[in-house]
């Protein structure tokens, strides 16, 4: 759900930043958050290492952690060069030019006096995604506006503000009604009474909304880098975060906030609920999650052993990577859905079905799945499956990921896509009209042959 689309700086990165899941004859590793990283307007860069086909590793460089396009931020910084005191003033200059014009305190004042006005003279610039007091209405008369905005579109910024859909940035696809519900009535079943949302307005705009309710207990903490959301929220609801480098714009009380939010205390359980944007790399939101676990422990004087209870959303593919970080994970058969997203729908209205999935390191047989959706509980995984996802003899599991009816192969010794045959020249399972792989082909980042780049023991990592 959550994005943020600010600019930076930068003097000239190689081209094409996207992390190790880059083609082409190399690519890109994260060695993560150096101590003494450089920042731009996103905060601190991370470290990477350009690889090359069968060579030594390359020459390290800081790059933005947030921004995967150079376009939306170019910073960028050989680790070994010598960054004269001119320029360093300079990009400390840009960085504080690059903040949001009102501080969050500033907003949240300005946010008592709209309130107090009369419906009429309620305005919100479309241009600036700004709430706009009278005085500051002839600053914006050439741009569009909508009038008279309610308290009911107060309370639901997400449809106010316009989504920020750059994929590698911040993929801002929020969550439809019925993923968002569910999701809500799920954590209120489990007995957990506050929600870290990490990245997730609409589910913490919809907890909010019910905060009034007498008999509604549940309360949020929102953790976004989209700081348009501080127009709406209190310091007490929203702290303006980047996900893949746990930087707290806000500084050591925006951080306080966070551990005291997670402190449980008389018996107020805990969840973290995650949605970060699909493009983000796996590695950096992993540390940063393992930062925000820990933060957990550290207020947490019983049950050292345990782990706080997350929620990651993520697409099914990404499974091996985050069980990479995450053992204790484990993936449900829950199809996410967003409303402003042409393909991650439920049912038909969508180009096909959602591949948007629930990680988490609860005991599968807690989460339950509606039955009315086309879940099914099977007594043998003792997980909620999808009805399509039929129990295989052979693996003794459910096996599909994508709600179809998976087929075992003999030869490759595991379950497949319905649409897959096993090619003998591959020697597995690939779709029928595939390139069969050259049998000298071998490993784009080292040369060796025996394994593909993505799995590549050269690569560093977090």
């Amino acid at each position: 759900e959550g994005g943020g689309n600010m600019a930076a700086s930068g003097e000239g990165a190689p081209e094409g930043l996207c992390g190790p899941e880059r083609q082409g004859a190399g690519g890109l590793a994260l060695l993560g958050l150096a101590p003494s990283a450089p920042s731009c307007p996103h905060g601190p860069a991370l470290l990477f290492v350009k690889t090359s086909q069968g060579k030594e590793e390359g020459r390290r460089f800081y790059a933005c952690s947030a921004c995967r396009d150079r376009k939306d931020c170019n910073f960028f910084q050989w680790e070994d060069e010598t960054v004269s005191e001119t320029r360093l003033a300079a990009r400390e200059e840009y960085n504080r030019n690059h903040q949001p014009p009102f501080t969050h305190r500033q907003n949240v004042e300005r946010y008592k006096n709209f309130v107090l006005l009369p419906l009429s003279k309620r305005r919100f610039c479309q241009q600036c995604q700004r709430l706009l007091l009278p005085a500051e209405w002839e600053k914006h008369s050439d741009h569009q506006f909508l009038c008279d905005i309610s308290t009911a579109q107060l309370k639901s910024p997400s449809q106010l503000l316009y989504p920020l859909e750059n994929k590698k940035t911040n993929a801002q696809y929020l969550f439809a009604g019925r993923s968002c519900q569910f999701l809500l009535d799920l954590i209120i079943d489990l007995g957990f009474r506050r929600v870290l949302s990490v990245g997730t307005p609409r589910l913490h705009e919809m907890i909010q909304s019910k905060a009034s309710q007498e008999d509604f207990r549940v309360r949020s903490l929102l953790l976004d880098i989209d700081f348009r959301y501080s127009q709406f929220y209190t310091e007490d609801e929203f702290c303006h975060y980047n996900m893949f480098n746990h930087y707290f714009f806000g500084g050591e009380a925006a951080r306080e906030t966070c551990r005291k939010f997670l402190y449980q205390g008389s018996g107020e359980r805990v969840i973290m609920v995650t949605d970060p944007p699909f493009g983000g790399l796996v590695e950096a939101l992993a540390s940063s999650f393992k930062k925000l676990m820990a933060m957990w422990k550290e207020t947490e004087k019983e049950g050292h052993n345990l782990e706080m209870p997350v929620f990651w959303i993520f697409p099914y593919f990404f499974e091996s990577r985050i069980l990479e970080f995450f053992p204790s994970f484990s993936m449900m058969d829950y199809q996410v859905d967003y409303d402003n997203h042409a393909l991650y729908k439920h049912g038909k209205t969508g180009r096909r079905q959602s591949p948007v999935r629930i990680f988490t390191n609860l005991t599968p047989s807690m989460i339950v799945l509606p039955v009315e959706e086309g879940y099914r509980f099977c007594a043998v995984c003792q997980r909620y499956v999808s009805s399509g996802n039929q129990h295989c003899e052979i693996c003794n599991s459910c096996t599909s990921k994508d709600g179809r009816r998976w087929k075992h192969c003999v030869l490759c010794k595991k379950c497949v896509k319905p649409s897959w045959f096993h090619c003998n020249n591959c020697n597995c399972c690939a779709l029928q009209n595939h390139t069969c792989e050259k049998t000298d082909a071998v490993c784009f980042v080292c040369g060796k042959a025996g394994h593909k780049r993505s799995t590549c023991p050269s690569l560093s990592h977090t």
